[in-house]
């Protein structure tokens, strides 16, 4: 792309003021509740008052993660590459793209921290390109580039387990899906990198780490980092 760093400043700039509208669009509904209780409870004692408007200012940050998830969401249902792979230069649309998503994806982090695992996540999720099976439980917030995951039924991604859809390397961005199982479970702070697939029924231990474009055959277990396989499907382990 030419004049790729004027287009990534000015971007950048938009983005900001984009920023500032989302969540401020977001907290719209929020004020309005404030606004109303304030007014309802002029004439009422300082406690009772004081009461409403905690309340209140429960339902108003309620109200803008809620309001923040559906305009992300919303951009991330247009937005979205829908491809089965890519490699392209840093210096590409389609790197401002997912960049520009990955970034909105961050706008939603603080509340979608508060909600996993809920269908409210599983919904965002889905907006953002993941495809999701029924019975699934994700208690993370950093299932990135969405639209590059598949998780199948049942299947329980771990607290702050880090799913990647990307890597950069030697000046290119790299897009490859990863596709987890039915039955799987992804431990606690894993990591999982582009390209990995889980059979169904397998195991990531807590803290490991799949490096890109290993697969774990259905059944097994595996951990470490980089993880390998430490109990394989029949419960025999690895000489």
């Amino acid at each position: 792309m030419r004049n790729f760093a004027f287009v990534q400043n000015l971007l950048s700039t938009l983005v900001i003021t984009l920023c500032l509208a989302i969540w401020g669009l977001a907290a719209a509904p929020g004020a309005a509740l404030l606004i109303h209780v304030y007014e309802l409870t002029a004439a009422d004692q300082l406690w009772v008052r004081a009461l409403w408007l905690g309340l209140s200012g429960g339902g108003a940050y309620l109200l803008w993660g809620l309001s923040t998830h559906l305009i992300v969401g919303t951009f991330g249902i247009i937005l979205r590459p829908r491809l089965p792979e890519a490699r392209v230069p840093l210096k590409s649309a389609l790197t401002v793209r997912w960049a520009f998503l990955s970034l909105l994806h961050r706008l939603a982090t603080p509340f979608l921290n508060q909600t996993v695992p809920s269908w409210l996540a599983n919904t965002y999720f889905r907006a953002m390109g993941c495809t999701i099976g029924s019975g699934v439980q994700i208690t993370s917030s950093s299932i990135n580039d969405c639209f590059m995951v598949t998780i199948g039924d049942d299947t329980v991604i771990g607290g702050e387990a880090i799913i990647n859809g990307h890597v950069v390397e030697r000046g290119e961005l790299v897009l490859a899906p990863v596709k987890i199982g039915k039955g799987c479970v992804v431990g606690a702070r894993s990591t999982i990198l582009p390209g990995c697939v889980m059979g169904d029924e397998s195991v990531l231990a807590g803290h490991a780490v799949l490096t890109k474009w290993t697969e774990i055959p259905p059944g097994e277990v595996w951990g470490g980092v980089p993880a390998k396989c430490i109990r394989r499907a029949d419960g025999s382990r690895p000489e």
